[in-house]
């Protein structure tokens, strides 16, 4: 049966059935996807109990923010290097040292119990990002690798909806448990996950294509790695513009994700951990549906580059309704609306990026879009706390103007991805 063939049947049968399929046929994509929902459940966990410190220790929106943009900056500086280890070094090890040094950091949380000592906590917390900008490439790079073409995109919209289910399911038993254990006890659990998550990714196995270490002195042959992924971006544009889809959304998606720190504690009458916990998960159910729903609407993929615009397009003017209704539990229906879109737009980017960059660069191709999405993300966060830090702005505006901008940036991708996706590839340069 050819590829083709294998992924009209897969559509035809559903995406659970089709999930299940992959799952129980495919051992090492099984563990790895194990892998994925210990971490992330307790990574979730550990979100709420990190915005619920930090709130409790300062009360400051700038000192909230700051823990989103310390994770995205972090994250950003180290994507470049990540990128470029991941080609370089078996990705299965990586990715096992990662999440066992990422579980001795969070036990470092455990010590920050004062507002003085909260300049460790963002240290911490740095760290933990520097090593997942290792991991998320790793992994990324790795499943066209343990999966057949076939079930490349089962596998992508399987991975985002258990990122997304875990988001959910995280989020609102992490609120919960913040309430009723604390901090300490959500992020001892955060810590028992990645060894759970490290003992399933060392029983698979990931083949891969590396590339062999050039001689010289090893920090100029790894900046010229880095530049040279930079210049296999530039040289194909049809790759380059699309490593700009999810930062397109990021740029003011991510200070519309952040302002949900600051109006938690209306959505559940003035328990943070709580309203939290309601409104990521309905982010993380909005981003589950949509990646199905799109598998199932969004079939001609040759469409999916400019439909990526239409998706953070849609995004943004759900998360007008939000700026204008009141902030009652019901609000949590546009912002699942917001997220379906967000979600879709996500892994239609992530199985594109997959198919057209070759595996030998694919790490770095990751990276560099983690990079783009860290750092614009970061901006949008500092900025969103500073306005409403000093006044500049009420809640309610900046969430105006950000879903105005949101809406705006999909609009622009659309005028410019019709063009620029009809005209004919050229050939890089060899």
């Amino acid at each position: 049966m050819t590829d083709s063939a294998e992924a009209s049947r897969g559509d035809s049968r559903g995406f659970v059935a089709a999930s299940l399929h992959l799952l129980q046929t495919n051992r090492d994509y099984r563990l790895l996807w194990l892998a994925q929902v210990t971490s992330l459940l307790g990574d979730w966990f550990n979100t709420i109990a990190l915005y619920t410190l930090v709130k409790a220790l300062t009360g400051s929106a700038l000192a909230m923010g700051l823990v989103f943009s310390i994770k995205m900056a972090a994250f950003a500086l180290a994507s470049p290097p990540a990128g470029l280890i991941a080609d370089r070094v078996d990705r299965r090890r990586l990715m096992i040292g990662t999440d066992l040094f990422r579980g001795v950091v969070v036990c470092g949380f455990l010590f920050v119990d004062a507002p003085p000592q909260v300049p460790w906590l963002y240290a911490l917390i740095g760290l933990q990002m520097v090593a997942g900008a290792a991991f998320y490439p790793a992994r990324s790079a790795s499943i066209p690798n343990v999966v057949s073409p076939s079930e490349l995109l089962n596998a992508n919209a399987l991975g985002a909806a258990t990122w997304s289910t875990m988001l959910a399911l995280g989020a609102a038993l992490g609120g919960f448990a913040t309430e009723w254990l604390g901090t300490d006890a959500v992020f001892m659990i955060d810590a028992a996950t990645y060894l759970v998550a490290a003992g399933c990714v060392f029983a698979a196995r990931v083949p891969q294509s590396t590339e062999r270490s050039r001689p010289g002195n090893p920090l100029v042959v790894a900046l010229s790695d880095i530049v040279s992924g930079w210049q296999y971006l530039i040289a194909r544009p049809h790759i380059g513009r699309i490593a700009l889809a999810k930062s397109k959304w990021g740029l003011f998606g991510g200070g519309l994700v952040f302002m949900q720190t600051q109006i938690g504690d209306q959505v559940a009458g003035g328990s943070l951990a709580v309203g939290l916990g309601v409104l990521f998960a309905a982010r993380g159910i909005g981003t589950g549906i949509g990646p199905i729903a799109a598998r199932r609407l969004l079939r001609d993929q040759a469409k999916w580059p400019v439909q990526l615009g239409m998706l953070s397009c849609a995004s943004g003017l759900f998360y007008l309704v939000v700026a204008v209704m009141p902030w009652t539990p019901w609000v949590v229906i546009p912002v699942i609306l917001a997220h379906c879109c967000s979600g879709a737009n996500w892994v239609m980017a992530t199985v594109i990026l997959q198919q057209r960059a070759d595996d030998a660069y694919r790490g770095r191709v990751f990276a560099t879009e983690w990079l783009l999405l860290s750092m614009v993300e970061a901006v949008a966060v500092i900025l969103c706390s500073l306005f409403l830090e000093q006044g500049w702005m009420t809640l309610r505006d900046a969430v105006l103007v950000f879903a105005a901008g949101l809406a705006s940036m999909g609009a622009l991708w659309v005028f410019w991805l019709r063009s620029v996706e009809s005209e004919p590839k050229a050939s890089p340069p060899s």
